[in-house]
């Protein structure tokens, strides 16, 4: 047998080795069972891959990222697999790996029941402990509709071809521009063929190698993600590289659960979404409309004493705007349809506020002596997201955003998106966000506006803005808007979970499209620089992002209700009332629950309600011109002085702690 040379890389490790011909990549990693696949000359391969003269390889983990989608892409063939074994009549849709799971869509005659999911779960046990092989096959155009000719899916997606990515989120998973491959899952012991699916690969070695996983739910579905075609039925799963990871994932997932602000803003009666208003589209409550206004009004105080100026906007415009701003070319889809009205003119509900701004800045003339000019709204914009995405505050079609937008000199822009950037990390500290990094998207080549000298100056100087804050800085290739690059700041919550919150953006042409004009120290013409900037993102979404951050218990500056007043009997009332109102005098929310409920009641509602202090007050309390309290964790403390009270609960507002 001849000799073949490859090279193994491991992170920065490089190792020449000489195999002969027929090696696997599987051959130069024996014993490793973390390996599930390799990456040669920058391709994901299979561990049966047979390496050639010159190969540099590089062993794929299981826990990598790569090799979490191999396992989980693994996974969804076996429950594709079991699927069929108990629905033989099933067609296939697309499953592709998703972050910490999979899913595949299936066209059946009636919606899989939690008793079905059951069943798969178990069928899929045995599929596992079957150890079968997955057998990459390459296949013609011609060949794979012949074998594929009942599952009407996949011919769609043949047809499609390198055009499949585009056409159907998750649809690179089976097909890509080049040559088409069929995945044999095949009989351990005889090599007889159990199962196959249109795919691109990698994939495991065998169905033993996958460790862990769950079923989680099923649902609707369209193919394609478009309303116009037929709807399929979904299954989620998720697999992890341990049992011991699949137990804290199920366990975080449970958190989530019951920090879901869905339910949260019901159990604590903040909002809700009426179906008679609409989907996406919220009320807030009274108390959901404390926080809020406590949210705004200290967002304002901030923005006022950073120097910015706050404008209104309407709902509505004519279209023309939207034509002159790019909107009607780039975002159209993500708009209402236009409102017909009697002078002719089409209307929009507005998905943004910065092409009114940029309005209000060419009202009249500018002079560079009143740059910076930082215009401020609380707009209320409109979006029509597809239903199948909405979710509750955090993706809904109705929101206010803090939008701001900053015109500024160019040599203005470097101390401009520093300062910026620093205002916005302080102020989400204040709300109690202080786990971040930062995200830079950069130009989409097939969707912008502008020069490349233009997007290269403006994508450096957000580079340079971010590295000052001394934070990760993670690249987001063509992620930006046509209109310019951007920073987005990457917020962890209590359990982990990463939410996007504000954006900054640079925008070097929006003023050449609004012909924006400033008169220079020189007497001449010239062109501000904007710098979009939202920074809650949604007040709705921040909303959504503090109630689960806080599991619903806000710390007492944010609280609807800070205090609230618990009579030991009815006697005690007055004295409460008391309590309350020369609270209510210094700033603070004080209720007195003065039902008929006995005391115990009383204090697991207040529980339930999660307010930050309870005051419970009783005839040795009245006595000593005292109250007691007990805190959320069920701690208490007696014959606190009144004076002593109020300054323990105002002292905890005005530095925004938790108690």
């Amino acid at each position: 047998m001849a000799d073949v040379r490859v090279i193994i890389q491991r992170d920065s490790e490089r190792e020449e080795r000489v195999v002969t011909t027929g090696t696997t990549a599987a051959d130069l990693f024996p014993g490793d069972r973390t390996v599930v696949a390799a990456r040669v000359a920058g391709q994901l391969r299979d561990l049966a891959y047979e390496v050639a003269d010159g190969d540099e390889v590089e062993p794929v983990g299981i826990a990598s990222q790569d090799g979490l989608d191999i396992l989980r892409h693994s996974t969804a063939h076996v429950m594709a697999q079991a699927v069929q074994e108990l629905f033989p009549a099933a067609k296939l849709g697309i499953g592709p790996p998703v972050k910490d799971g999979f899913y595949y869509d299936f066209d059946v005659e009636e919606p899989f029941t939690p008793d079905d999911l059951k069943r798969v779960e178990k069928k899929m046990q045995e599929i596992q402990k079957r150890g079968q092989r997955f057998s990459r096959r390459v296949t013609s155009d011609d060949a794979a509709r012949a074998e594929l000719a009942d599952e009407p899916y996949k011919l769609e997606l043949i047809g499609l071809k390198g055009s499949a990515a585009e056409a159907a989120e998750g649809a690179s998973a089976e097909v890509g521009a080049g040559e088409l491959t069929i995945y044999d899952n095949l009989d351990a012991k005889t090599g007889e063929l159990c199962w196959k699916d249109l795919c691109r690969g990698p994939h495991l070695p065998t169905t033993r190698n996958i460790p862990a996983f769950k079923l989680m739910r099923s649902a609707a579905a369209y193919w394609r993600g478009s309303e116009k075609n037929k709807q399929l039925q979904r299954i989620y799963g998720t697999a992890w590289p341990t049992k011991d990871e699949l137990k804290a994932y199920l366990e975080f997932l449970a958190e989530a659960e019951k920090r879901d602000h869905r339910r949260l803003g019901t159990e604590l009666d903040l909002f809700s979404i009426p179906e008679e208003i609409g989907s996406g589209l919220a009320v807030f409550h009274p108390r959901g409309g404390i926080i809020r206004r406590v949210m705004e009004d200290y967002s304002r105080r901030r923005h006022e004493e950073a120097d910015y100026e706050f404008v209104y906007t309407p709902h509505a415009t004519k279209g023309t705007l939207f034509e002159k701003s790019g909107h009607l070319d780039w975002y159209a889809d993500g708009m209402y349809p236009p409102m017909q009205l009697d002078e002719g003119q089409d209307y929009y509900l507005k998905p943004m506020n910065c092409p009114m701004h940029h309005l209000i800045f060419d009202a009249r003339g500018r002079s560079y002596r009143e740059l910076p000019l930082r215009l401020f709204e609380f707009g209320t914009v409109y979006r029509y997201e597809k239903s199948g995405v909405v979710h509750g505050l955090t993706r809904a079609r109705g929101f206010t955003q803090d939008d701001s937008h900053i015109y500024c000199t160019r040599e203005q822009m470097a101390d401009e998106l520093d300062s910026l950037l620093t205002f916005v990390l302080n102020l989400l500290r204040d709300y109690g966000l202080d786990d971040f990094y930062l995200e830079l998207s950069t130009k989409d080549p097939e969707k912008f506006v502008g020069t490349d000298e233009v997007w290269e100056e403006s994508t450096e100087a957000l580079r340079q803005a971010a590295a000052k804050q001394g934070l990760d800085l993670v690249m987001d290739p063509a992620g930006a808007a046509f209109y310019g690059p951007k920073i987005s700041v990457q917020a962890k919550d209590a359990i982990g979970r990463t939410w996007q919150m504000s954006t900054i953006q640079v925008d070097f042409n929006m003023p050449e499209r609004f012909d924006l004009q400033y008169t220079s120290a020189d007497g001449s013409r010239q062109r501000p620089v904007v710098i979009h900037r939202a920074l809650f993102g949604s007040i709705e979404r921040f909303f959504a992002v503090l109630l689960e951050h806080y599991a619903g218990a806000f710390p007492a500056w944010l609280a609807p209700v800070q205090a609230v007043g618990i009579p030991i009997g009815d006697d005690h009332v007055p004295y409460l009332r008391e309590f309350a109102a020369e609270a209510k005098r210094r700033g603070l929310r004080v209720d007195v629950d003065a039902s008929a409920d006995r005391m115990q009641k009383k204090i697991r509602n207040a529980q339930k309600a999660k307010v930050p202090f309870m005051v419970i007050v009783g005839d040795e309390d009245i006595a000593n011109d005292a109250v007691s309290f007990r805190y959320r964790d069920g701690s208490q403390k007696n014959g606190v002085p009144r004076a002593d009270a109020l300054a323990e609960i105002l002292d905890a507002v005005e530095r925004r702690v938790q108690v």
